[in-house]
Parts: C-alpha cells; structure tokens; sequence
C-alpha cells in the first residue's frame, strides 16, 4: 500500500515587476534626497568638491549639493576662537569635571639674550579665514602652528636679557610674535588668522636660580613701591608748599600797596599843608599848633610843668567832655 505525502507545498509568492520598479524609485529618491542636502551651522563654512576637485564654498543654513557622492562637503569653524597652549596643558580627569594642569618644558624652557635659563608658557588663539586654504595648502596643520609659534618665541626670547623677558618687554614680546607669526602663516597659506598671543607664566627653572629671581623681584617691588610712596609724599607736600607760598606772596603784595598808598597819603597830607602854610604862614602856624595840643592834650595822661620848673600839675581828661 503506498503512504500518502502529508507535507504542505509551499505557495510562491509572486511580486508583481510594477511593484519592484516602484519600489527601487522609492529608495533611489531616498537616497538621492538623504545625499543632497547638508546643514551648514552658524559658526562653520563649507567647502563643496564635485568629483574631489574644489568647486565651491557655502554659508550657514541648509544647502544642496549633487547626490550619490557626486559632491562632498567639508564644514570648516570659521566664527570660532581656537586655542592652543604651550609649555602646558589643561586636561578634565574623573567625572566630576576637575582640570588638572600638565607641564611641557621641552615646549617652554628657553635660553635668553644673557646666557640665562628661563621658563616661558603661552597661549596662541587664531580663527580659520580661508576654509579652502586650511582644508588643503598644509598637511599637518597643527605641527606647523606649533612648530612657528615656538621658533618666534625662542627667537625673541633670546634676543632679550632675563629681567626683560621677565618685565618690561613683556607686551612688546606679545605684539611682535603676533605680527611675526601671522606673516609666516600667511607666507605659507594656511588660512588662518592670529588673533592674540598672550604670555602665561615667564620662572626661572627651579631651584636656586628661582629663589634668587624672586628676591630680585621682590626687591624690585619694593623698590617701586618706595618710589610711589615718595611721589605721593611729593604730590602732597609740592602742591602744599607752592599754595603756601603763593599765599605769602598775596600777603607781601598787599603788604607793599597797602604801604605804598600810605606813603602816597602822608605826602599828599604834607604837600596840602605845605601849600596851606606857603599862603597863610602865621594861620596855618597857629593851627598847627592848636592840632598838636590837642592830640597832646586828649592823650588823657599829661603833665603841665611852669617854664620856672618851680611846679608840675598833672592833669587828667582836659580835653574836655566827650
């Protein structure tokens, strides 16, 4: 007896070839519309290849560019301030967001223009200006920054002595080095522009060069300080002094015409009276004498003595009533 086949035959499914062409258009739409469009942030640039080859450089927004790989972009941030450190570095350790600070003396430890040893950090800060020159003029862009930056600065480090360094050529270092450093970059076309370069901490190595420079600093400091002590001492006792003397100076001056007025008073009193006297000598005599005795009279204490010299009186008040 023959055993019957129980297993079920598979049913094929049947795809219709309208449904597949509809569905390969489908993904090609998706894919051409996920490839031709880009996000350009407010910060970046970016720069459009067609076919690897340089084609053009696009704003902040949304932009469109050839699907399928026929164009790529390259966002570049050129609104940003980048910075870069040398002679140290700020790293995060742990979770709880502290910074830890690594030193880099191979970067930062330098000769000065007297022979002298001394410690130098310093921070670069620079936007990128030209995104097609940052993208392709230099290879190794970062190297070639730090590379510049550290020979400018060890050239003009050591064309100073120490106390410079460490003083008052302080913002001359940090202009020239900007100047210098962009006009190098520039030469080379990276596409970048210096923005600041800022001088950090300017030691001697440790040890007991360190300790001496800061006694000489501090010496320095005390040396300043004194001076601006003796100028405010001087600002307050010049001003004094001159105010003082300006003041007896009024006094004089008043003194002298107050003098001279009395003097001017006094002769033309005399010249009156002598003019009284040249008309009328025998009056202007006896009023003379009349004027005297009384200023003599009403001094209230006078003595009247006879032309004998037999008796003296004195005699109080005899002017008279008042």
């Amino acid at each position: 007896m023959l055993e019957r086949n129980t297993t079920p035959t598979p049913k094929k499914i049947s795809i219709q070839p309208k449904i597949l062409i509809i569905v390969v258009i489908a993904i090609a739409i998706v894919a051409i519309f996920s490839t031709s469009f880009f996000v350009v942030d407010q910060t970046e640039q970016s720069v459009v290849l067609r076919f690897g080859q340089y084609n053009r450089v696009v704003g902040p927004g949304l932009q469109f560019k050839a699907p399928l790989g026929i164009e790529k972009s390259y966002n570049v941030p050129t609104q940003v301030v980048q910075n870069m450190s040398f002679g140290f570095r700020t790293e995060q350790s742990g979770v709880n967001t502290i910074f830890d600070q690594r030193d880099f003396p191979e970067e930062s430890v330098m000769l000065t223009g007297d022979l002298n040893i001394i410690d130098v950090e310093w921070v670069l800060q620079y936007k990128i200006d030209n995104p097609y020159a940052w993208l392709f003029n230099v290879e190794d862009k970062t190297s070639t920054i730090r590379d510049i930056s550290q020979s400018v600065i060890n050239e003009l480090v050591g064309d100073l002595p120490i106390l410079s360094v460490m003083g008052s050529s302080r913002t001359d270092i940090e202009v020239s080095a900007q100047q210098q450093m962009q006009d190098i970059l520039s030469s080379y076309g990276l596409g970048i522009k210096i923005v600041t370069v800022k001088l950090k901490n300017i030691v001697p190595p440790v040890g007991e060069v360190q300790d001496a420079f800061e006694d000489v600093n501090k010496a320095i400091q005390d040396m300043n300080r004194l001076i601006n002590e003796g100028k405010e001492q001087y600002n307050k006792e010049i001003p004094k002094a001159r105010g003082e003397a300006a003041q007896q100076i009024q006094f004089a001056e008043g003194y002298y015409s107050e003098r001279i007025n009395e003097a001017k008073g006094d002769v033309a009193r005399f010249n009156s009276v002598r003019e009284a006297y040249n008309e009328s000598k025998e009056v202007t005599s006896t009023r003379l004498y009349i004027e005297t005795m009384e200023s003599i009279l009403s001094s209230g204490n006078t003595t009247i003595i006879d032309k004998n010299l037999e008796n003296f009186l004195p005699l109080q008040d005899i002017g008279g009533t008042k």
